[in-house]
């Protein structure tokens, strides 16, 4: 169900304007005037919830681990490399559809170099390995593996998706954020995951 932004404490309505903001114009480039317009309050109601704009950047920060964390707060429950690439990219497309603001920001900041931005990267690299990590303790990725880059891949390529959807789009039936787009979108990339870094499994050999 759709929360409207009237039935938002005042805190949560300026800490989303703020999300906003720096999704859209940068960390650098969102004041406290601008968040306080977008959130329909005054600048001086945006400083009594928090204090500067580095508390706001705080919790934007806190909010969109939060978001990130809840997402993959349990590592997949299968034994089945397909079956687990599946529950990966079933939740990697659940946070972007229901969350791609928060994502654009991570994306956005980070390209730019903001420090902050880089910390919520870490973050986020840190959930992806512990993902992989638990998988390859179950015997299922390939021997060879780079458990470090299969994360910073993962991480890489869903957070650029979507800070490159204007780009994506101009070679897509219709918007990405579609549902017919982001189940394509899934599978495409579950393949490419299962195809390329799991163990293939072993076939029984045939009685001669």
């Amino acid at each position: 169900m759709r929360v409207l932004a009237s039935d938002l404490t005042t805190y949560a309505r300026v800490r989303n304007a703020a999300l906003e903001g720096f999704a859209r114009d940068g960390v650098a480039g969102t004041s406290i005037r601008d968040v306080a317009k977008a959130a329909e309050v005054s600048p001086g109601l945006v400083q009594h919830h928090f204090s500067n704009k580095a508390a706001l950047i705080e919790a934007v920060n806190d909010y969109v681990i939060d978001i990130a964390t809840n997402a993959f707060s349990r590592p997949p429950d299968n034994d089945s490399p397909a079956d687990i690439q599946q529950q990966l990219g079933d939740r990697v497309t659940a946070l972007v559809s229901e969350h791609p603001t928060a994502l654009r920001y991570v994306a956005r900041s980070a390209a730019d170099g903001d420090e902050t931005a880089l910390e919520l990267f870490d973050t986020f690299l840190t959930i992806s390995r512990a993902q992989w990590q638990a998988v390859a303790d179950q015997d299922l990725l390939r021997p060879d593996t780079d458990i470090a880059w299969a994360a910073l891949h993962a991480v890489v390529i869903n957070l650029g998706t979507i800070l490159l959807t204007d780009a994506i789009d101009r070679h897509l039936p219709e918007p990405f954020f579609t549902p017919e787009q982001l189940q394509r979108w899934n599978t495409a990339s579950s393949a490419l995951f299962r195809e390329g870094i799991y163990r293939t499994p072993s076939t029984p050999e045939s009685d001669c």
